[in-house]
């Protein structure tokens, strides 16, 4: 039982050009547009991304709590100071789901440890889409984000995964800022087995949606996909 009257709704947001009834439930709906107090990344789209899951309420009085790298942990606590006084709050992402990739963890772990109700609200993941999407393993699977940047940091990650996922039968995700995904896709290729499964999910929910996987040694003589810039998941797979 919580003693906070209230609840912090996890919020999804389309993580592409899709059109909101796509990707989201009818339901979400009713619950945002109950909502005043939201936990957004950045307030600019936020706000248009209000519009796009069909927010009724009046954006000129709601409440926008920033969080984001430039955030300062000793201010999460008046993020979530409207639930004593019963209000409901939102805490949204740029794209998918909140709390994954991005920094709401540690908004919601402040929520548990005041009492205050987390309720997830159904919406896209991109990374669970690119998963069920690879025909790789979904019953063990890791995601590790971002890679190191710099090499060879960067390769010896890559092939210490490989050799977890060939040990144990786990799939390793990894997603990438949408400037280096060329970078990423030749390195699996230049550093990992020609037998090692390789999926790349491009614009998932995209009018333009890529979701394919090959084996290195395929990719290997398949053109360059058309990846660059574009918001990608890359899973990894070695039987």
């Amino acid at each position: 039982m919580t003693t906070n009257n209230g609840k912090l709704y996890l919020i999804p947001t389309p993580t592409g050009d899709c059109t909101p009834e796509y990707c989201l439930p009818a339901y979400n709906s009713i619950i945002v547009n109950k909502i005043s107090h939201f936990i957004v990344e950045e307030e600019k789209t936020a706000y248009r991304l209000l519009r796009r899951i069909n927010f009724t309420g009046n954006l000129d009085t709601i409440t926008l709590f920033q969080l984001n790298e430039h955030s300062k942990p000793v201010d999460y606590a008046d993020f979530l100071t409207p639930a004593n006084n019963g209000y409901d709050i939102g805490l949204f992402t740029e794209a998918g789901l909140p709390c994954i990739a991005d920094p709401g963890a540690a908004i919601v772990s402040m929520a548990h440890k005041k009492n205050i109700q987390v309720v997830p609200l159904v919406g896209p993941c991109s990374i669970i889409a690119a998963l069920i999407s690879s025909g790789l393993n979904g019953q063990c699977f890791a995601f590790n984000g971002y890679l190191p940047v710099k090499s060879p940091a960067m390769e010896n990650k890559i092939k210490q995964l490989e050799r977890i996922s060939e040990e144990i039968g786990q799939t390793q995700i990894f997603i990438e800022a949408p400037y280096r995904n060329i970078r990423l896709f030749t390195a699996f290729i230049d550093n990992c087995n020609s037998n090692s499964m390789l999926t790349i999910a491009c614009n998932i929910h995209c009018c333009n949606e890529f979701i394919s996987t090959k084996s290195i040694a395929e990719w290997r003589k398949s053109p360059l996909p058309n990846i660059n810039k574009k918001p990608a998941v890359f899973c990894l797979f070695k039987k």
